[in-house]
């Protein structure tokens, strides 16, 4: 489980780069968009703006030349004789030597040019062209356009490669348009004006647009940098026990489930003490929990955490500490806890008017692979091993005996090791798997199973939840509904149980009960979602068994329900959630078998030895 936590958090390091790049792409083509905007209604505006102000500049000019030159009588048909039409003709064209007036010429109403700066488009009728119609009604118009595309322009091309054209009306005394006057300008000054300032819209707006990607580039960057310490923080503190500050139990198990698979590609060794404080119970009830909380930290401070070597210590249970060491054989973890037990000597606690109480532990050692060839095996042995020494009168150091480690291993020793384990992480979970297993035996009979099932039956209802080892104590002792991230956590003792057991011989039938007990009949279960007879028979069963435990025991969060209240919600969950058959078989036992288990009963007889080895 720690390799996957590590894989995804590699995943989600890997991703940060990737997300701070996509949030600036997007930045930067909202900035794109904002700028092609900013700069096409700049341009737009520009260009309306600057047509006024020439139209209105031109409107002027050829007021005056009206004024100093035009006679009423020079736009009446046949009004000018040739050397009066050449006067005029003459006046436009000095119009055109300043100002970037390219051509002008004055139409009569029919289109028709009377007087022109290019002398040789006078009585030339050009096409009409919208402006000059805008202009006969009586309004000036403008407009800026490529010189070929120009129809309306009398004689030969303008030399320039786009222009303004203009068309002023001429009101006569009787308000209405005598004449037009057509005017082109060169329009190559105008429309570098207005490139000039959508070049600087741009600038101005990537200017600002770089320094703010910058600015967010950095607060992203702290802010990650932040909440990438906080998540470190808060991730070690899942791992860490809040009373003495080293591992908990989760954290160390996974840790020296790392470190087995070291060592045996290495081909090196490991050592583990499990230690237990002699009279801790006692002490905690005659001067209680601060008395007892000093104490664990008191040993915890002599412990220390060398990490970043070769030891590694943890708070296990309650009472309990682990101290693996890397490299190391029994012989030098026994030496380790000699050294311990000899400083203890010299620390001792006192509570209020009491005596200086002497601390002392208990400890039992084992290692890999000289005692076991699995974590499993080892942490079993290490926990036979502190048995003895507590049995001996504790303040003790018992090593796992050789010849006793071979008669144990693949033993029904090691799989009653294994739920003392449990016992030291959750008293409830054991005597909830004690239950587990007498149900799904009882279960298991009233379906006709052979033996050997019920053998292999009644180890994985004793085992079914040994994954709960690895889960933090918050969790399963929280007095309150689990979150979903929560249950996201919970859920995967499923699959740390499979893992514990996945190295004992002949125990492929008991993995499966580990592992789908809480598959559901309608496939909305966990961990792989299977559904109906998909699931294995074993599973289906634990799952009846585990349900009807879970009803009828107290857990932190709620009180048993009565067994007949339990036996109704049982029959609810028939079909949905747990086989029908199933269901049906159990509560029929329930009701009318003489030898039905029922929740009270002594659990001794669960351990009876199998009379065969479960296969």
């Amino acid at each position: 489980m720690s390799l996957a936590r590590d894989r995804e958090q590699e995943t989600r390091s890997a991703r940060r780069p990737m997300l701070l790049a996509l949030v600036l792409a997007i930045f930067l083509v909202l900035v794109g968009i904002t700028a092609s905007a900013l700069v096409a209604i700049t341009s737009a505006h520009l260009s309306t703006a600057t047509l006024n102000a020439t139209v209105s500049r031109d409107a002027s000019l050829v007021e005056l030349f009206v004024n100093g030159n035009l006679r009423p009588g020079d736009l009446a048909p046949g009004g000018t004789d040739p050397s009066r039409r050449a006067e005029l003709n003459s006046q436009l064209r000095a119009l055109t030597r300043n100002d970037q007036i390219l051509r002008v010429d004055v139409r009569a109403p029919n289109g028709e040019v009377l007087f022109a700066s290019e002398p040789s488009t006078v009585g030339d009728r050009p096409a009409t062209s919208q402006g000059m119609r805008d202009a006969l009604a009586g309004t000036p118009s403008a407009a800026i356009t490529r010189s070929w595309d120009l129809e309306d322009v009398a004689g030969p091309p303008l030399s320039a490669a786009s222009a303004v054209s203009e068309y002023l009306p001429l009101v006569g005394e009787d308000h209405r348009t005598a004449a037009v006057m057509a005017l082109w300008r060169d329009a190559g000054p105008l429309l570098a004006s207005v490139e000039q300032v959508q070049r600087d819209v741009v600038i101005v707006v990537m200017g600002a647009a770089i320094v703010l990607a910058a600015i967010l580039f950095l607060v992203f960057r702290a802010a990650q940098l932040r909440i990438n310490r906080q998540q470190a923080q808060l991730v070690e503190a899942t791992k860490r026990d809040p009373l003495t500050g080293l591992l908990n139990h989760g954290a160390v198990v996974a840790r020296l489930a790392d470190l087995v698979e070291t060592v045996r590609r290495d081909a090196g060794s490991v050592g583990v003490a499990l230690l237990d404080v002699d009279n801790f119970t006692l002490l905690n009830e005659t001067h209680g929990h601060p008395s007892g909380d000093a104490v664990l930290r008191g040993v915890a401070d002599l412990l220390g955490d060398d990490e970043a070597q070769t030891t590694v210590a943890a708070r296990y249970g309650p009472d309990e500490f682990l101290v693996v060491q890397t490299g190391a054989s029994a012989t030098d973890v026994e030496r380790s806890m000699v050294d311990l037990r000899a400083r203890l000597t010299d620390v001792t606690v006192q509570f209020g008017d009491s005596e200086r109480l002497p601390v002392t532990v208990s400890a039992g050692i084992a290692a890999l692979p000289e005692h076991a060839a699995s974590v499993t095996e080892l942490l079993s042995q290490a926990t036979v091993a502190l048995q003895e020494a507590k049995a001996s009168g504790g303040d003790a150091v018992r090593t796992v005996a050789a010849r006793r480690a071979r008669a144990v291993t693949g033993s029904f020793d090691v799989l009653q090791g294994l739920v003392i384990a449990v016992d030291t992480k959750d008293r409830y979970t054991k005597r909830h798997s004690e239950d587990v297993s007498r149900y799904a035996v009882f279960l298991a009979k009233r379906l006709g199973l052979d033996k050997e099932t019920l053998a292999t039956v009644r180890v994985s209802g004793l085992l079914h939840d040994v994954g709960k080892i690895g889960i933090p104590d918050s969790l399963l002792r929280k007095p309150s509904k689990l979150t979903a991230q929560e249950f996201d956590i919970f859920k995967q003792h499923v699959a740390l149980g499979d893992s514990i057991v996945r190295d004992l011989p002949n125990l492929e039938a008991v993995r499966a009960g580990i592992r789908h007990h809480h598959e559901r009949w309608d496939g909305r279960g966990y961990l792989e979602g299977l559904e109906g007879e998909e699931i294995p028979l074993i599973g289906r069963i634990m799952a009846v068994a585990d349900a009807f435990s879970a009803m009828t025991t107290t857990r932190p969060y709620r009180k048993a329900l009565p067994v007949e209240e339990a036996i109704k919600r049982l029959g609810d969950a028939a079909g949905t959630q747990l086989e029908e058959d199933l269901v049906v078989a159990f509560i029929q036992g329930l009701e009318t078998a003489p030898d039905a288990p029922m929740p009270g009963d002594d659990p001794a007889r669960t351990w009876r030895r199998p009379a065969r080895r479960v296969a």
